[in-house]
């Protein structure tokens, strides 16, 4: 232990004073630029190794063999890698890592955006074995999760307050699409309109510079071409109409796949055993990648081979090779790749596979785009452009999906390094994310968050309530009187307490009812009446109970709908807690936002 602390604690100490005291040397503004430059930079190095990773585990486990032969091991990979993933969760994690952007909005609105500091590897660990194994989901999600640990950490790590370390986290999420991407557009984009972060004169130079120095360290890592650099899209103003059917289309598969996805993951916690989760989600996932599979991992090379307008190297390994010249064979073979790539995406995840949505929403887009394309031109002679339908259907369904339509068109944009298409493409997207908006007002990411009441929003009022902690509020220096007492018994609570308002319980301690000074106050100054007189004869039926562990909107709303200034708070089991006021309640409401809206 005396090594430990000579060899790594205590150099650990000095490092952090001496960064402490270089930083007071800064003001916060000139702190938070250098802080967002180093956040850009490591991102962009952990969303390379995460890239890698999943390439070279990919590589290793599937080029090989004669394209025009099935692969069998495509059954087996996937529940070799969902396992692998789990082992690690469980005997290393030790948490829940899941579902990263829905993580990162849970830590902004109840964990001060104070994200463990595992996060910052353990997620590139479990998607590069998930996905590199065949799992039918998209890094970006991990690689965001990492980036904003990496951001809050490094806030943590230099005592900021919540709202610079939201901001650095906010920085180290866009630096991860960024990265990955190669898009600094779209990653400053998607923390304003996703994660929801305010824009500022404070957040906009940092979250930029963030951005910028993430697609920096990846262009000078492997290079500057586009993320589909190979392809150069066109467009045709009398496209138009075409584009805006593709939008609705769009819609309507971005909530076919939210729902669904919703629906199988709620299917998956009724099951009880981990290993049946494994076994079960393992075996179906293997299956269809077995007869799709191009549904293996992100499904990003598919998507540069039909950009190319060239649909057959898809059917390579499957059991379909060799009829890939037939219009109708491809056609349904890729409605049968849209159509499963939703089970296989929400199987992966259930299962306990560690992956997002955001690639296999871009998979489905350009799988839509593509049969839109090619069906239109089959069947009605309009010469539409493969390639150009195939993006602009990845911003469709990413769009409503997310329901995020700029992050989605400028993201589409610089997939190819050029804005060629960005008229369909803003179209298209606000087609889309306003029919799936009409369908379901949530982002796959938000669903689960605005179900318990947890989601923060661009209304201070709303996330001010969403911090508020009830249960400091509760105040238990209440005299509690027994219902069987005598008034006797409640003008001895009276002259013990400053109160004037006064519980009544059971024997068991459950809530009977109140008595106010007022109820009694006829009677309190006749002593004729003090042993005469039992409580029942007092006790009323509060107008309210508020429950331990009820969230601050609908405390709120019981004190708006009562006119009440106290209101009892009782456990599930309606015992007796204590009491909330709603002086008490507005003042801690005011507090936090004035923390909140502070620049």
């Amino acid at each position: 232990m005396h090594l430990i602390d000579n060899y790594i604690k205590e150099p650990l100490a000095h490092a952090y004073e001496y960064v402490r005291k270089q930083g007071r040397r800064l003001s916060e503004r000139q702190l938070l630029i250098i802080l967002a430059l180093i956040v850009g930079i490591a991102v962009g190095i952990a969303g390379h190794i995460l890239k890698e990773s999943i390439h070279s585990i990919q590589t290793l486990l599937t080029d090989w063999g004669n394209i025009t032969q099935v692969n069998f091991l495509y059954m087996l990979f996937p529940i070799v890698g969902i396992t692998l993933t789990v082992i690690f969760v469980k005997l290393v994690v030790k948490d829940n890592i899941s579902h990263g952007i829905t993580r990162i909005f849970y830590a902004i609105s109840r964990k001060e955006s104070r994200i463990k500091a595992h996060n910052c590897y353990t997620s590139i660990v479990s998607s590069a074995t998930t996905i590199g194994f065949g799992g039918s989901v998209g890094a970006e999600a991990p690689i965001v999760l990492t980036g904003a640990a990496i951001g809050s950490n490094i806030g943590q790590f230099m005592r900021l307050n919540y709202n610079y370390i939201t901001l650095l986290l906010g920085c180290g999420a866009a630096a991860a699409i960024a990265a990955v991407y190669k898009a600094p557009i779209a990653g400053f984009a998607f923390v304003l309109e996703v994660l929801m972060l305010e824009l500022t004169f404070t957040s906009v130079v940092p979250l930029l510079i963030s951005s910028v120095a993430a697609a920096t360290t990846t262009y000078i890592l492997v290079g500057v071409e586009p993320f589909f650099g190979t392809y150069t899209p066109t467009y045709a103003l009398g496209n138009m109409p075409f584009y805006a059917v593709l939008g609705l289309m769009g819609g309507l598969v971005s909530y076919g796949f939210s729902s669904t996805t919703m629906k199988i993951e709620q299917s998956f916690k009724k099951i009880t055993r981990q290993w049946k989760k494994i076994l079960f989600g393992g075996l179906a996932l293997g299956l269809m990648i077995f007869i799709f599979p191009p549904l293996y991992g992100e499904g990003y090379t598919t998507i540069t081979t039909i950009l190319q307008g060239d649909s057959s190297p898809i059917f390579d390994h499957s059991l379909f090779y060799g009829i890939q010249d037939n219009f109708l064979t491809i056609a349904l073979y890729i409605a049968g790749i849209l159509v499963f790539k939703v089970f296989a995406t929400s199987f992966t995840n259930a299962a306990g596979g560690v992956g997002g949505t955001f690639a296999p929403s871009l998979f489905m887009g350009a799988m839509l785009g593509f049969l839109f394309a090619i069906t239109s031109n089959y069947l009605f002679s309009t010469n539409l452009p493969v390639g150009s339908f195939t993006l602009v259907g990845m911003a469709a369904v990413m769009s409503g999906v997310m329901k995020a339509p700029i992050t989605s068109m400028f993201l589409v944009a610089e997939l190819t390094g050029g804005f060629q298409l960005f008229l369909p493409l803003m179209l298209t997207s606000a087609v889309s994310f306003a029919l799936s908006y009409y369908f379901e007002p949530y982002s796959i990411y938000t669903k689960r968050l605005a179900l318990r009441g947890e989601l923060l929003t661009h209304n201070k009022d709303e996330n001010a309530m969403q911090f508020l902690d009830i249960s400091a509020l509760i105040e238990k220096d209440f005299e509690v009187v027994n219902r069987k007492g005598i008034l006797r018994d409640l003008i001895k609570a009276v002259e013990n307490s400053p109160r004037n308002i006064f519980p009544i319980v059971t024997d068991s301690g459950d809530l009977y009812g109140i008595i106010t000074l007022d109820d009694i106050r006829a009677d309190m100054f006749n002593p004729k009446k003090w042993d005469s007189q039992p409580l029942s004869n007092y006790v009323r039926r509060p107008p309210e109970r508020i429950f331990v562990g009820e969230e601050a909107r609908s405390v709120a709303t019981k004190f708006e709908n009562t006119a009440a200034w106290n209101l009892p708070v009782v456990d599930q089991d309606n015992k007796y807690v204590g009491f909330i006021s709603k002086s008490r309640l507005l003042s801690a409401y005011r507090e936090q936002l004035q923390q909140l809206t502070q620049d």
